[in-house]
């Protein structure tokens, strides 16, 4: 006997897709919490008049929940609209191609429109009590842009090339001057090279045209050289003006800048364009994200941690980083804005070995008298005050050093265990505020909250990092500029967020049927007993 099979489709009252879809299914929850969300922000986007566009709720229930099986691509997420009862039933069986798809994604959820409904979400998570944010656990990774890697612009080429090609031009005009016995006249200094450039041909050709020379090869030359140079100059400084501060950017995706991933698959350290992702993490929920072209974290933290505080309107008590935040600027910022920082800086655990501690040639170790400021070395020697220095940042932060100098240490019988500097004083500098950091540092690390925070810190951000590159397979991103990276990031982190609360949820519930369960077996014992 076989059960009935007939794929006549022509049926009186066809099947409804609720039906068909568990009321306990991933898509029942998203498009229940995202129908709880005001998006006014979006649509405001749309304009009136014209014909009647795709709902957008519907477009960014689609997309997050798309992103929340792993599809980040528009035409695959178009293909899933005719074919995934889920999606058909998501989108009330409107089907969106890819290019409104795309487009949606692109433009209506960019300008921080987006970054709306991710707050939406962790404050549902923060009234569900699954986050306080009264702490984030940070960290960073760097994800490669969807621009080729052989697109790279670099500022010390294009300096050294702009300055090359100035002296190149500047050597055929002085030629043509003297030849002509044209005597340069003196400019302001603020002179740009193709302004001087083409006042200095200007000259030279009119100086041609009165002797008569209106052919050859001088002429040629220098009618040739200006224009060319000027048209290179001008490239020249387009590329140091989009590059800014940074040092390298891409050419089909100028907010990119090269970096060296952690996913090098030929091991050679080549750099890539790419992103900085910067994450707060709070049981392993995403509370905050940013989007920066720097490659390293220490210059960052602030401004992340502000768009923290914009965003919630509020700033975590305890921050937990890595040893890359650990810089005296980012302590400072911490301490004085009421935050306690468990965060390691470079040497944390260097000085925490026996050979670092047992060392008496670091500055460290040595005897500080503080009263009268001078050091002394492990022979007896006073190292006195000798003057300030003062460094500055790449953000821009001035740092004082105080330098120390001992008398005499050519007759030192430790000189050659002490340093290797051929003159006969050893010279020690010393930042005494980031030292007087670091120590407030180090005593909260070591204090049980710190070290509880510290084993936490690995499995918090890092493997959330590792859950959505490699479990979820996004490695590299598929839109253009720093806006829009940074809203397919936030599709990321909104579908990682849900895809946790609804595990959460379905683990609840699954604890609540079988509790049930068992209570109804034990009452059924009890009456036949």
């Amino acid at each position: 006997m076989h059960k009935n099979y007939n794929q006549n489709d022509s049926l009186l009252l066809p099947p409804s897709l609720g039906e068909l879809i568990p009321l306990t299914h991933p898509v029942r929850i998203v498009s229940d919490i995202l129908d709880k969300f005001d998006i006014s922000d979006i649509e405001s986007t749309y304009k009136s008049g014209g014909t009647s566009s795709y709902h957008p709720r519907m477009l960014l229930k689609v997309v997050v929940y798309a992103y929340l099986c792993n599809v980040y691509s528009g035409r695959k997420m178009e293909k899933l609209l005719h074919e995934n009862i889920h999606f058909m039933w998501l989108s009330g069986m409107n089907r969106p191609d890819f290019r409104t798809i795309n487009r949606f994604r692109s433009e209506r959820l960019s300008g921080g429109r987006l970054e709306g409904v991710f707050t939406k979400v962790v404050e549902l998570l923060n009234s569900e009590g699954l986050v306080s944010l009264n702490v984030q656990y940070i960290d960073g990774t760097k994800i490669e842009s969807v621009a080729n890697k052989y697109t790279f612009v670099w500022k010390g080429s294009v300096e050294k090339n702009k300055a090359k090609l100035v002296n190149k031009v500047r050597e055929v005009l002085s030629a043509a001057e003297r030849e002509l016995a044209i005597e340069e006249s003196s400019e302001a200094p603020e002179e740009l090279p193709q302004d001087e450039f083409e006042r200095r041909s200007e000259r030279i050709l009119s100086k041609m045209d009165s002797m008569g020379i209106s052919k050859g090869k001088q002429r040629r030359l220098v009618e040739k050289t200006v224009a060319d140079s000027v048209e290179k100059i001008n490239e020249y400084d387009r590329h140091l003006e989009t590059l800014g501060e940074r040092n390298s950017y891409s050419k089909t995706d100028p907010d990119a800048t090269f970096m060296r991933m952690k996913e090098d698959a030929m091991n050679n350290g080549q750099t890539k364009p790419g992103y900085n992702v910067q994450v707060s993490t709070e049981n392993q929920f995403i509370t905050n994200y940013g989007i920066y072209w720097r490659p390293t974290d220490t210059g960052t933290l602030i401004d992340y941690l502000e768009s923290f505080n914009d965003r919630y309107g509020r700033q975590s008590t305890e921050i937990v980083a890595d040893s890359g935040y650990g810089s005296e600027q980012n302590y400072k910022y911490m301490f004085d804005g009421g935050m306690i920082p468990y965060v390691k800086y470079n040497m944390f655990h260097a000085e925490m070995k026996r050979k670092y501690k047992n060392n008496p040639f670091l500055p460290d170790n040595m005897y500080y008298n503080k009263e009268q400021d001078y050091y002394v070395c492990p022979m007896g020697q006073h190292m006195d005050f000798a003057y300030y220095k003062k460094e500055k940042s790449e953000l821009g932060y001035i740092s004082t050093k105080q330098v120390y100098m001992a008398k005499d240490c050519s007759r030192c019988p430790l000189r050659g265990m002490c340093y290797k500097g051929k003159v006969d004083r050893r010279t020690i500098e010393v930042n005494h505020r980031n030292n007087a950091y670091r120590a407030k540092a180090r005593e909260l690390l070591m204090s049980e909250e710190g070290l509880m925070h510290r084993s936490k810190r690995p499995i918090e951000p890092e493997a959330v990092f590792g859950n959505i590159k490699f479990n979820h397979g996004f490695k590299r991103f598929r839109l253009k500029s720093a806006e829009k990276v940074s809203v397919e990031w936030g599709l990321v982190a909104i579908a990682h967020n849900l895809r946790k609360y609804i595990a959460r949820k379905t683990e609840k519930s699954n604890c609540q049927r079988l509790f049930i369960a068992n209570i109804g077996a034990y009452l059924e014992c009890c009456r036949a007993a």
